[in-house]
Parts: structure tokens; C-alpha cells; sequence
């Protein structure tokens, strides 16, 4: 058999940069469990007029059937989910008799999309989503707390500085009909794309889309405006345009901004050109950069959706926040951001000889009925082969079987130390029972 290609778009890691991204889920999880989120999986296959009746991404979307399947077969009709907020919004409505609500989850699962392969996009890729979603009426206060939680979240993890920007839709939205414009959501569109394209050409494509010189300006003016606290407020009204949609949603980023101190590892920023392409977000809206690497555009989004989940009688209005964990970590992961060991073993049992297998493996035993991750040495080797081997995988302890002319002993292989140990009290410290990351400050695209 030739020996086969890497396959474009589909991330695959060695040990250690596994050991990575495990560090980062788990930190992730165990974030979301402390405020209240329960974890949740759905079916990696949906209807296709479920995936597209919202969204612009039909064209992304991996069609999902039988190769010998005739036309009109059962499995026939079916994609990919290309995020999980699709997924979520059926499952909500699939499950509603049995769901407490508000319903907090968190989802940490694979997605398919068929984009062009480059760096931070992906064909299949790991998100990591948080919702609350409520019966009828999901009050204020919730987009507040998912934005909190994922603000906490992002702050543990070992990356970049990363830069939260805020917005609400009712903001854009309020100001162009206070502008008198038709269709906001056309203008939204537009403004939308002032990442890619120079304010001038911005300008061009409002007033073809009706705009008079001076609304198209104050379009780009509000767009401008961004503030780490609620002075943005200010800025907004100083552009002279009013209208009670605008007044809400002012007043709702406002709370968001004054509720989330920016830290040192997270910057919270009000940033009104944030619109989000996705039709279904109608409040609150969240993007994030990451220093360095804004590149890769948003690594973490999401919003506020009133009507994404409904069945006609009953609407499950939510909001929540997607963290693209592969498009942050295989780039960091391409610049030598992995684990400072390929295996969770923080302790390799050295082997005197095979005739001893037992007794290393009765140490070793000991050591796990403790907690504390251990292997046994593969072959009988001199002890100078058996720690270069514990080296190569970044095993931190080597433990040395007692004999009759000495006592068990540990051995600190970064440091030199060896010292007596008894397998049934001995643990290492803990910041060496398991695989860390040492944290990225600054990074080089």
C-alpha cells in the first residue's frame, strides 16, 4: 500500500498536540459545568430543509447519502450539520416535553462544512457551544450571563490575548429606520463586509442601495464606534438619529458592556459595526479576535435568536456563544503550541528484568489506585535506555523498584533529583499529574 496523503481541511494531531486540545476541552467543560450548563450531543445528520431553512451556507452543506441509495430512498435528503446551533433548535423542539426550562447546554462536537481548506477554516472542525433557551419570553439577563461564561472560559485558556466585541442588532437596525431606510436588514448586509472592503467602497454600496451621501456617512460613522465601557451611548446619540428600537438597544449593550470588566487575558469592547451574516440573530451579538491572528476572523460567536426554534404554537426564543476550538488551536498548534508530554504518564515504572514484570507492575498498580497516570517500562533495557525513553515522551518520574540492596526511589528526570518514595503515600505534585500547556502570550502569524 502507497503510503497515504494528508486529506485537506481535516485536522489530524500527534500525541502531544492532542494531549493540546484535551487541555483546552476539558478547561472549556469544566467551565460551563460550574455555571449550570449541561452537556448535550446531537446526530451529526440532518434533514437538508431543516440545515437550510435559515442561514446562507446551502452551498457549504455535505450532502449525506448511501452510494448505491436509488432516488427518493429514506436516507436520501440528508447533510452534515455545518454548526450546532441548527442541531440545537431541533432538538429543543423534538424534546420540549421533557426539558426543564430555561434550558442551559453546552455542546462540544464535531461539524462539517464545505469550505475552500485554509487556515482557521476547515472542513471538519471542533465548536464548542453554549445556549440558554427559554419557553415564549427568554428575559435580558441571559445574554448577559452567556457572555459572562464564555468571557470566564476564554480567559483559562493558555492562547493569545483575545478581544470580545459586543453589539445588538436593534442598534443597527433602530438607527436605519431612524434614517428612514426600507430594508435594514440590506444596509446590515453591507456594512457587514467593512472588515474586507475600504470605507469608500463601503460608502459606494450603501448609496446604491439608496442611501443619500449623508445617511450613507452616518451609517459609516456608526460603524466606527467602539468603547471598553457604556461612553459609546454618547457617541451614538451625538450622531443626531432616534428611534425607540435604537433607545433598546442601547440600553441592552449598555447592561452587556457594564456588567463585563475586560481582564488580562480578555479585552470586552463595543464595537457597533459587529452585525453577524446569520438571519436568525435579533439582539445581542458577539464576535472575537484573537491578537495576532485576526486572520482567522471571529474564533468565537453567536447571539441573541428569538425565532430560530418554533413550531407555530410555541416559540423557544435563545442566545448563546460558538467558540471555534480548532480554528484557535491548529494554527497555535502549527506554531508549536502542544503539551509538555505525548502521554498522560507522569510516572514510568522502571523494569529490573523481565523476571521482576510483576513487581513493576504491582508498583505501578499502587500508583494508579491513587490517581496518579502510570506505565511500566516497555523492555528490560539499562536504566540510562529506560529514562531516555520516559524523556522522549516527556514522562516526568522515573520510579526505580526497590531490591535487596535498596529502597523504591523516584527519580526527577528534568531536575536530577532521586529520592526514597513509597508507592503507597508517594504522589507528584500536582501541576505534574497531568499533561500542561505553558501559556501563549504572543504569537507570529
Amino acid at each position: 500500500m502507497a503510503r497515504p496523503t494528508a486529506l485537506s481541511g481535516f485536522p489530524e494531531f500527534l500525541p502531544a498536540e492532542r494531549n493540546a486540545e484535551l487541555i483546552v476541552l476539558d478547561h472549556l467543560r469544566r467551565t460551563f459545568e460550574l455555571h449550570g450548563f449541561a452537556s448535550i450531543e446531537t446526530r451529526a445528520a440532518e434533514p437538508m430543509d431543516q440545515l437550510l431553512r435559515k442561514g446562507e451556507i446551502d452551498k457549504e452543506v455535505y450532502v449525506l447519502r448511501r452510494l448505491h441509495a436509488d432516488e427518493g430512498a429514506p436516507d436520501s435528503g440528508l447533510g452534515l450539520h455545518f454548526d450546532l446551533t441548527v442541531p440545537f433548535a431541533r432538538y429543543v423542539l423534538e424534546n420540549a416535553g421533557k426539558l426543564e426550562f430555561p434550558f442551559r447546554r453546552f455542546q462540544i462536537q464535531k461539524v462539517w462544512r464545505g469550505e475552500r481548506p485554509q487556515e482557521g477554516r476547515y472542513r471538519e472542525f471542533t465548536q464548542a457551544d453554549i445556549d440558554i433557551v427559554n419557553r415564549d419570553v427568554l428575559p435580558f439577563h441571559f445574554d448577559v450571563e452567556v457572555a459572562r461564561v464564555m468571557a470566564e472560559a476564554l480567559a483559562g485558556l493558555p492562547v493569545p490575548h483575545l478581544r470580545m466585541q459586543i453589539n445588538n442588532r436593534k442598534i443597527l437596525e433602530g438607527f436605519y429606520l431612524g434614517l428612514g431606510v426600507a430594508d435594514p436588514a440590506a444596509i446590515m448586509r453591507v456594512v457587514d463586509k467593512l472588515d474586507k472592503l475600504p470605507a469608500d467602497k463601503i460608502v459606494q454600496l450603501l448609496t446604491d442601495e439608496g442611501l443619500g451621501a449623508e445617511a450613507a456617512d452616518k451609517c459609516l460613522a456608526l460603524a466606527q464606534i467602539n468603547a471598553t465601557d457604556s461612553s459609546f451611548v454618547d457617541h451614538v446619540r451625538a450622531l443626531g438619529v432616534s428611534h425607540e428600537m435604537l433607545d433598546a438597544g442601547l440600553a441592552e449593550l449598555a447592561e452587556v458592556i457594564d456588567a463585563l470588566p475586560s481582564t488580562d487575558d480578555v479585552t470586552i469592547t463595543a464595537d457597533l459595526r459587529i452585525a453577524r451574516g446569520l438571519d436568525y440573530y435579533t439582539g445581542t451579538v458577539f464576535e472575537t479576535q484573537m491578537a495576532g491572528f485576526e486572520s482567522l476572523g471571529s474564533i468565537c460567536s453567536g447571539g441573541r435568536y428569538d425565532a430560530l426554534a418554533t413550531d407555530g404554537k410555541t416559540t423557544y426564543p435563545g442566545v448563546g456563544i460558538s467558540l471555534g476550538v480548532s480554528r484557535i488551536l491548529v494554527p497555535l498548534i502549527a506554531r508549536g503550541f502542544i503539551a509538555d508530554r505525548s502521554v498522560p504518564s507522569a510516572v514510568l515504572v522502571a523494569l529490573v528484568d523481565e523476571e521482576s514484570r510483576g513487581a513493576s507492575d504491582a508498583i505501578a498498580q499502587a500508583l494508579r489506585a491513587r490517581g496518579i497516570p502510570t506505565e511500566v517500562a516497555a523492555t528490560a533495557a539499562k536504566f540510562g535506555k529506560q529514562i531516555r525513553y520516559a524523556e522522549r515522551r516527556g514522562i516526568p518520574y522515573v520510579w526505580f523498584p526497590a531490591t535487596a540492596e535498596q529502597t523504591h526511589q523516584v527519580k526527577d528526570i528534568r531536575e536530577g533529583g532521586q529520592a526514597d518514595a513509597d508507592p503507597d503515600a508517594w504522589a507528584p505534585p500536582p501541576a505534574d499529574l497531568r499533561p500542561s500547556i505553558q501559556p501563549v502570550k504572543e504569537q507570529t502569524p
